[in-house]
């Protein structure tokens, strides 16, 4: 029997990453490191994303958007991320609201919100995490108590990408703290920006991923409309947040593979002008090694990627091959910041140069959207119960 597999992008996804890489070439590259530095908010960055329609990026056409396919998903982050990944989280924490919203949203609330999230002229994010719960998500505090035809909110969100921006803002609450198991009571809610009682209280300082803010929310009686309860009906938030961080995961995981290819196309260039003992350092088998084997991973992780994001496009679970990609590809660009930065030598670790931006970008990827510890032991019990199998 013979037959063939085809790993290539098609005409129209090569046609779009090539635009998607002129624009990180010409606007973000030459500015990322700088603005980076200086702790600069990228607002000409985000509006020319908002006239190449990337905030439609997963909002059905019928609504305005792109309605893209998961593989162009994954391209756009990789090409964003390749020249600084904290912009990509701007798009990132948007797109999976967008999706969110698109997938188990009422009519009324696709109509009210979507046309406009897809211009870019309504900014979202999404609110789950807490001081006290990060991963397990059941262990959320944060609770909506009905009131007649609102509910009022209480509790505090963490580490929330574009809070300060989001109208709305899903958030992630408890409208039955009492249930068992407790997932059965929990629900979103969209918080619309200047509800009385909603406040961005800090913005959090981080090793990496500036650019973007990471705030805290609090939440002091906030009386939101039970209109706002997404899909209408209580005890579903889990199942809808989870949904959405399958998404999730392949922009993670293309994130890294972005991060990744940086870290070695800077290893590459440095390897052919940096001269020692009469010759470029390329030509001394010890760099040689580096390069090889960054260079191998990285395709490793982007193919790896591009398949898990293919799985989705073909309606398959696809919850295991997801976090296969975004371990791997989040343990690439670890690996391929520090052996840039070994290439580089002293230069490395100065803020001169791209790979010191690189080194601490790459932490992220193997925390956000579950850590590799969880997510390697939900890939096992997949194995193990025989839900999924690698074949």
């Amino acid at each position: 029997m013979t037959g063939t597999m085809d790993f290539a992008l098609s005409p129209e996804q090569r046609l779009y990453r090539d635009t998607i890489r002129s624009f990180v070439d010409k606007e973000i590259i030459p500015v990322a490191r700088d603005w980076e530095h200086a702790g600069r908010y990228p607002a000409e960055i985000v509006e020319t994303m908002q006239n190449l329609g990337l905030f439609g990026l997963l909002v059905p056409e019928d609504y305005g958007g792109m309605g893209a396919d998961s593989v162009s998903f994954a391209v756009t982050f990789e090409e964003i991320s390749r020249g600084w990944m904290g912009i990509a989280g701007i798009l990132g924490s948007h797109s999976l609201s967008c999706w969110m919203i698109a997938r188990h949203g009422t009519e009324q609330q696709k109509d009210r919100y979507l046309p406009e999230l897809a211009s870019g002229a309504r900014r979202t994010g999404i609110a789950l995490t807490e001081p006290g719960a990060g991963t397990d998500l059941q262990g959320i505090t944060t609770t909506a108590r009905r009131d007649g035809d609102h509910y009022v909110v209480n509790g505090t969100k963490m580490w929330i990408t574009n809070a300060r921006h989001a109208d709305p803002l899903p958030v992630l609450v408890k409208t039955d703290p009492n249930a068992a198991p407790a997932h059965r009571g929990m629900s979103i809610l969209l918080i619309d920006a200047g509800t009385p009682g909603f406040q961005v209280t800090r913005d959090i300082l981080k090793l990496g991923y500036k650019g973007p803010e990471s705030c805290e929310v609090l939440l002091t009686d906030v009386r939101v409309r039970a209109d706002q309860l997404l899909g209408g009906a209580e005890g579903r938030g889990m199942q809808q947040a989870l949904s959405a961080l399958e998404t999730g995961r392949i922009n993670v995981a293309a994130r890294a593979v972005g991060v990744a290819q940086r870290a070695y196309d800077e290893a590459l260039r440095y390897a052919t002008e940096r001269t020692a003992f009469g010759q470029h350092i390329g030509g001394f088998q010890a760099i040689q090694l580096k390069i090889a084997e960054m260079a191998t991973r990285v395709q490793a992780a982007r193919l790896l990627t591009y398949w898990a994001a293919a799985r989705l496009d073909a309606g398959e679970r696809a919850d295991t091959e997801t976090a296969m990609a975004k371990v791997f590809a989040s343990e690439t660009a670890l690996y391929c910041s520090l052996e840039s930065m070994r290439v580089h030598g002293g230069y490395g670790y100065s803020q001169e140069f791209e790979v010191e931006r690189l080194y601490r970008d790459a932490p992220l990827m193997a925390i956000g959207e579950g850590t590799n510890d969880v997510l390697q032991t939900v890939i096992a019990r997949s194995l193990l119960t025989g839900r999924s199998a690698v074949r």
